[in-house]
């Protein structure tokens, strides 16, 4: 069914045309000619007197469109069918008005291209009289008037003409539509049979509602046989002619909710086909490639699902949806311009209360500049009085201060003789800490001497027990003379190490005498310093006596052991032990 908003447009234009005298009134005897024009066009069986039975009671001459709109409700709109010619109809609407407003000579586009843009008009116009056309659906339809001629959009070049739609409200009456479109303004370098193409293309998309069309096989129900047909897709059906001319039709598949369209594989030597299945017959199709199957498939499936949803053909739920976004961008508009209006007003209140408070400021600056003429006045009394009382405390300071000198200075004295007796103290136990450290060292010493003197011993009962055995050895067969001479030889190898170690030893035995006798020496300073520290305390204090230690001769040391042997003896004992070594 054809929404009544799309058939009331054409009918107001025939009724607007009808109007000469622009007063908004026809007479009753060329409504009826309409009416009856109307009925022919939309199959309604007319009813001559209807008119005059509905206005019986009016006899006051002309009517005006709304006084007859009831009588178009009632007895036309409310009787259309669907299966009307929709072309005869608005081309009836057409003849009637387009020859007062507009003339085609001067334009790229003829009589019948401007026809069609009239309707493709009257579809994307809104839905307000006097009918106007905005940039948006403007933008919409030029789009794919160049996307149908195979050319590219200019932006700019739109840009710049929506800029001059601002001067006209951004929109356009439909002569105007026409007049741009026939001045080729978006149509530059492009024929009038390429741009008449383009224009029949929209037509049949947006008005006939030819949602797809092209050749296709389709299999025969009695024959079997596969004929090429010219197949046009609409929201609800398809229909298929002899050719293009859209003169014979063979036949109209009609497209319900239980309908689906399915693919074949490639059978009997035919390729690219599908089949639709509807609820008494099955039609068998094949297209030129897969590309064009699969297009075809796509395109009946998303009409079967319309109906099964109960939407509308997809250019105009496309329309409703622009038009709900420009509703919704028009009431954020509006919101937006009562934000601005409310945020104006707010401002003007604001602007309000600061002229009052600036009122307030300049009457608080001249209370503050009288309170600070009397402040000034009280601080000049306060100044002389505090001036009197400072002089006074001056004075008292003055006093003060000599007073306090005077205790700086005795407490100066006494803070030095402090820090004279403290240092004394500190020399005192650091002298102390030199004869505890002296007396450790000593003892340090005498245990090293001791060591080195068992030490000693030990490697001298080695070599006496190595020269024993070496005698032992030589009294022995001369058969073992051979491996003795050997292991005499290995003997000496180590008697000569151990002579190295006697001579180490008595080496660190005699840095051990150096070291005792450097370690003496600091002990018998460390004495004499604590004896003169304990004379100058003594002379201080009186009660200081300090315990130093007693006077050590050094004492002889021998590998022998401390005072074991004589020089002379020593001496005899190493020649002995030197020629008993030659003669091993």
């Amino acid at each position: 069914m054809w929404p009544r908003e799309e058939l009331l447009k054409p009918i107001w234009y025939a009724f607007t045309a009808l109007d000469l005298d622009h007063r908004g009134k026809v007479s009753k005897s060329q409504l009826k000619v309409l009416s009856h024009n109307l009925c022919t066009v939309m199959q309604i069986p007319h009813d001559p007197v209807a008119l005059e039975e509905h206005f019986k009671a009016d006899d006051q001459g002309p009517l005006s469109n709304d006084g007859y709109m009831p009588y178009l409700n009632k007895f036309i709109l409310d009787k259309v069918r669907e299966d009307f010619n929709v072309v005869e109809f608005n081309k009836m609407c057409w003849i009637l008005c387009y020859k007062k407003n507009i003339c085609t000579k001067g334009l790229l586009i003829k009589d019948d291209d401007a026809f069609k843009v009239w309707c493709i008009f009257n579809f994307l116009s809104e839905d307000k009289y006097p009918l106007v056309i905005v940039s948006e659906e403007i933008e919409y339809f030029l789009r794919k008037l160049v996307d149908t001629m195979g050319s590219e959009w200019s932006e700019d070049k739109f840009a710049d003409y929506k800029l001059q739609l601002q001067a006209k409200r951004n929109c356009l009456t439909v002569w105007e539509f026409i007049e741009v479109m026939g001045m080729g303004y978006f149509s530059k370098g492009m024929n009038r049979q390429t741009l008449s193409l383009g224009i029949n293309e929209v037509f049949q998309e947006l008005i006939l509602d030819v949602l797809k069309q092209g050749y296709l096989l389709k299999k025969g129900h009695k024959r079997k046989n596969w004929t090429e047909r010219w197949f046009i897709l609409k929201p609800n059906s398809l229909s298929y002619f002899v050719n293009e001319d859209l003169v014979d039709e063979k036949g109209k598949i009609y497209l319900e909710q239980n309908c689906c369209v399915e693919s074949l594989p490639d059978k009997d030597g035919k390729k690219c086909i599908f089949i639709i299945k509807c609820t008494d017959k099955t039609y068998e199709i094949i297209a030129s490639d897969k590309k064009t199957k699969q297009e075809w498939i796509q395109a009946i499936q998303t009409c079967i699902q319309s109906l099964r949803l109960g939407l509308l053909s997809p250019h105009r739920e496309a329309r409703l949806r622009r038009r709900e976004l420009r509703q919704r961008q028009h009431a954020e508009e509006d919101q937006l311009v009562e934000k601005m209006r409310q945020l104006q007003a707010a401002n003007e209140k604001k602007q309000r209360q600061l002229e009052a408070m600036r009122e307030k400021m300049e009457e608080a600056t001249a209370k503050a500049a009288l309170e600070e003429l009397r402040r000034k006045r009280t601080q000049v009394d306060l100044q002389d009085r505090y001036r009197l009382d400072l002089e006074r405390e001056k004075m008292v300071r003055q006093q003060m201060e000599e007073q306090v000198a005077q205790k700086s200075s005795e407490l100066e004295q006494y803070f030095q003789r402090v820090q004279e007796l403290e240092n004394m103290y500190h020399r005192l136990e650091e002298a102390l800490d030199d004869e505890r450290q002296a007396k450790q060292d000593e003892e340090a010493m005498r245990k090293l001497q001791a060591r080195l003197l068992e030490e000693e011993a030990t490697k001298r009962a080695e070599l006496e027990q190595i020269h024993l055995q070496q005698q032992r050895v030589l009294s022995q067969t001369e058969s073992e003379k051979q491996e003795l001479v050997a292991e005499q030889l290995a003997k000496e190898r180590e008697l000569q190490k151990a002579i190295l170690q006697l001579e180490k030893l008595e080496h660190e035995r005699q840095g051990a005498v150096e070291q005792y006798e450097e370690i003496s020496r600091k002990l018998e300073r460390a004495a004499n310093k604590t004896k003169t520290w304990k004379d100058k305390v003594a002379r201080h204090e009186g009660l200081v006596h300090l315990i130093h230690p007693g006077h050590k001769a050094p004492q002889r040391i021998t590998n022998w052991g401390p005072a074991s042997f004589t020089d002379i003896e020593l001496e005899m004992r190493k020649k002995s032990w030197q020629e008993r070594k030659r003669r091993l």
